[in-house]
């Protein structure tokens, strides 16, 4: 009889410690996805933030292009606007590697921290 309470009490320990890991995991895999859903929302404001300056800049060479007199001037508005609108996007490219970068690191801790705990 001893042998078998023995057993009965080996498995439900093991049992509570898998119902515990599993509970971490959980909430591990939650928090990843809550952190995944914070860097989505900034990518996305970003997003829209250079979307509204990049308009704005081309209603200015827009401006700019009809106030041209001579074909010179046409040329000096779309050489200064290429210039600004390559720049713009090669910032914008390096500010969004950098949020997502944020984002898989900051989504990674939770998930990394619970499986250092249930080590």
């Amino acid at each position: 009889m001893s042998e078998t309470k023995r057993m009965a009490d080996e498995a439900d320990r093991m049992g509570q410690q898998a119902q515990e890991g599993f509970q971490t995991g959980l909430e591990a895999v939650s928090r990843s996805f809550s952190e995944a859903n914070k860097g989505v929302q900034s990518i996305t404001a970003e997003l829209t933030d250079f979307s509204k300056r990049r308009w704005e800049d081309v209603f200015r060479a827009w401006e700019q292009l009809l106030r041209a007199r001579h074909l010179g001037d046409v040329v000096e508005v779309q050489t200064h606007y290429a210039q600004r609108a390559f720049d713009a996007y090669t910032s914008e490219w390096t500010k969004l590697g950098e949020i997502c970068v944020g984002i898989v690191r900051d989504a990674s801790r939770p998930v990394e921290d619970a499986s250092r705990k249930l080590r």
